[in-house]
């Protein structure tokens, strides 16, 4: 026979049977948030090109609530559901997580704001302090990004905060690319522009449905072009600003138009 355990107040008499069906609940909540994770995420690749962000977007919302569900079955199992008990228990664990693990607890809330109010998503190019890649995973605790080096990067979502987070594509599959030519001052500036704007209609990389832009800045070593463009998709932005640079200098010099030079600066600071 199974010995209850003593009483703890609020707690029921727990019996190995409650134990062992508490473990078998943490188990498959962590098996449900893996299976969800991964069989989205083969469902996002191998599925429609214009259905694979939103099925990417469902991973941190029904890992959420596979969390929840679990929570809310083991208080349950461990607490009477007396009103009295439910809240004694809810401020008792309040006050230890806020004393005990604030950055942890900070992290979370911050988890949780950032799944509700959807500042970025996954799929999503975002820049956090200075790190830029794409949003591939956002958990209760962190927020996983993949560089263009293909380096995954964890921020903890505490840093929401604190820190300013730039989001390129704000959950569109486009996303504007800029390519930067530097040329000498003594050349046709409108015939340039003109031509650059010919390089980016004419790349495959191109979103068809939006505008170009070249934005022309004089500076004291030459002037200085940029060629802004949006990629058709967000994945393809850095072979699209190859693109527009290699093609682009191929046309700037079939204009004979001169490349600006970086000034010489002597050992001595002459």
């Amino acid at each position: 026979m199974n010995e209850p355990t003593t009483d703890l107040g609020i707690l029921r008499n727990l019996e190995l049977n409650d134990v062992i069906l508490i473990a078998g609940v943490i188990l498959l909540t962590w098996l449900l948030a893996a299976a969800v994770r991964t069989v989205l995420h083969r469902v996002a690749k191998f599925g429609p090109q214009r259905l694979r962000l939103p099925i990417l977007r469902l991973i941190p919302l029904l890992r959420l609530a596979v969390g929840i569900a679990a929570v809310v079955v083991i208080v349950r199992i461990l607490v009477e559901p007396t009103f009295q008990n439910v809240v004694a228990i809810l401020a008792s664990v309040s006050l230890a997580l806020a004393f005990v693990l604030k950055d942890y607890v900070s992290s979370l809330v911050a988890g949780v704001v950032t799944i509700i109010e959807g500042p970025y998503q996954p799929g999503d190019w975002i820049n956090v302090d200075g790190v830029y890649g794409e949003v591939k995973l956002i958990g209760v605790r962190a927020t996983h990004i993949v560089t263009a080096d293909d380096d995954e990067v964890i921020i903890p979502n505490s840093r929401l905060w604190s820190s300013i987070i730039t989001n390129a594509t704000s959950g569109g599959r486009s996303v504007l690319c800029v390519a930067h030519f530097y040329l000498h001052q003594d050349h046709d500036a409108e015939l340039v522009r003109r031509r650059l704007v010919l390089v980016a209609e004419t790349s495959g990389f191109r979103n068809a449905e939006t505008k170009i832009g070249v934005v022309v800045r004089e500076q004291l070593w030459g002037t200085h072009y940029k060629l802004k463009a949006y990629a058709r998709e967000s994945r393809e932005q850095f072979n699209f600003v190859t693109d527009l640079t290699i093609r682009g200098k191929q046309a700037l010099r079939e204009m004979n138009v001169r490349f600006a030079q970086a000034p010489y600066v002597g050992q001595g600071g002459d």
